[in-house]
């Protein structure tokens, strides 16, 4: 079983590499992207299109509603069970996305707390409670709905990680990086979030404000919570826009910075004029591992 996972900010070519490297490999593709798991959330999150797919099958996207809070737990969880059972049957799998947190607690030691410990918290109250989820979090759950409000601090409490070798890999794998200076990123990134406009971002973002749908995703996903800020009539469209890449920009950052420091990466300069090159790259990647 051959395990590879490819990283970068948006716009670099993960999605057509991973796509290449699933055919070279025989491989089935599995998402590591956190906002790509729920169902709608289409531009903003540049997922891949059915017709991109190429025949090979896709695990891990769109299997949540936006309403869900799908945590890292249940990330790690599926995602385990799948590699469990591809490694069984000797299937090779191409992980791809860039939320580092997420792969790292896929692939190596990370131990959470079972969600099965649930706690009615009757020592507390319900201001209390609201309290105790506010310190991670802001949420739009109404004080008086105290159900609701054990669920979500059990949800924080259990998702804490317990102290386990964090850097230990539970799984053989090589992870590639596709990367290009800062200028070329920028400009990227500046095209792609035009494009996501050209697209339909605001028609997309907009069919979740008329619901009235103001649910985790929602309120933390690029491209979305700064176009709800638009349509609450805070900011204009303009504004929205560039603050789209700004954020954008702001988190490519923190992604390299992530790679960089918690996990081994394979860096590889994407050739936009000549893509095919970055291909043979990656497989040279592959080869050496063997």
């Amino acid at each position: 079983m051959k395990i590879v996972v490819i990283v970068g900010p948006t716009g670099v070519g993960k999605t057509k590499l991973s796509i290449e490297l699933a055919k070279y490999l025989d491989a089935v593709v599995m998402n590591g992207d956190s906002m790509q798991v729920y169902r709608g959330l289409d531009i903003g999150t540049a997922k891949i299109k059915e017709e991109e797919k190429d025949g090979i099958e896709h695990y891990l996207f769109d299997i949540v509603s936006v309403n869900d809070n799908y945590t890292i737990y249940d990330y790690q969880r599926d995602g385990r069970k799948l590699l469990d059972e591809w490694k069984k049957e000797n299937r090779n799998v191409v992980i791809v996305g860039g939320s580092g947190l997420y792969l790292k607690s896929l692939l190596y030691d990370y131990k959470f707390n079972e969600e099965e410990n649930l706690d009615n918290f009757d020592n507390l109250t319900n201001e209390e409670i609201l309290r105790e989820i506010e310190k991670v979090h802001k949420t739009d759950i109404h004080i008086n709905n105290r159900k609701r409000l054990i669920r979500e601090l059990n949800k924080i409490k259990n998702n804490s990680v317990i102290q386990s070798d964090i850097n230990k890999p539970l799984y053989d794998f090589i992870t590639i990086g596709l990367t290009s200076d800062r200028d070329t990123l920028y400009d990227v990134v500046n095209k792609r979030v035009d494009l996501m406009f050209s697209d339909g971002l605001v028609e997309e973002v907009q069919s979740f404000y008329e619901k009235n749908i103001r649910s985790k995703a929602i309120k933390t996903g690029i491209g979305y919570k700064e176009l709800y800020d638009y349509f609450d009539n805070k900011i204009s469209l303009e504004e929205a826009r560039e603050l789209i890449k700004k954020n954008t920009r702001h988190f490519i950052k923190r992604q390299y910075t992530f790679f960089n420091n918690q996990m081994q990466v394979n860096w590889i300069n994407t050739n936009f004029d000549n893509f095919n090159e970055t291909i043979d790259k990656a497989k040279e990647l592959i080869k050496e591992q063997d």
